[in-house]
């Protein structure tokens, strides 16, 4: 399959020591398999940085790393335990990285999303409205990879 990163430049090679702690699955390098998502992130990214959007395109085989061994989270819907596992890699509070998976696949938690998730914490709502109102949400996808061995799985096209 085909991933991409939206940037503010081409990516190219990946350091995981740059990426920025406390996004939804951890401290890692983040993709998409929807090319218009990508193209968003690359926009945006250049709004707050500078530079020129930028896709940058990686080839990725799921069945292959799952043969290497690699430890492999997905995440199907933005249901209660995807929820948790957002809430725990986003609060600064909680000793990082809070797993040790290579790759986390799964739902974005957007600006709705997150607002949901920081009424759920701060017990505005309650965890069925939460799940409920995680289903009307539209879904987009991450990919996100841990560690150099998840790295060495993405080969740049």
């Amino acid at each position: 399959m085909i991933l991409y990163h939206g940037s503010n430049m081409a990516i190219e090679s990946i350091d995981l020591s740059k990426c920025r702690p406390y996004k939804d699955f951890g401290k890692g390098f983040y993709l998409t398999d929807i090319r218009r998502q990508a193209e968003r992130m690359a926009v945006r990214t250049t709004k707050m940085f500078r530079g020129e959007p930028t896709l940058t395109s990686f080839e990725f085989d799921l069945d292959s790393a799952m043969r290497q061994g690699l430890k492999i989270k997905v995440f199907n819907s933005p249901d209660e335990e995807w929820a948790r596992f957002v809430m725990a890699n986003r609060d600064v509070n909680v000793e990082q990285p809070g797993h040790d998976y290579d790759i986390v696949i799964g739902p974005v938690a957007d600006d709705t999303i997150a607002r949901l998730l920081r009424m759920f914490t701060e017990n505005f709502i309650s965890e069925e409205q939460l799940v409920r109102e995680l289903t009307f949400s539209e879904v987009t996808s991450q990919y996100f990879f841990h560690t150099e061995a998840a790295i060495k799985m993405l080969k740049k096209i």
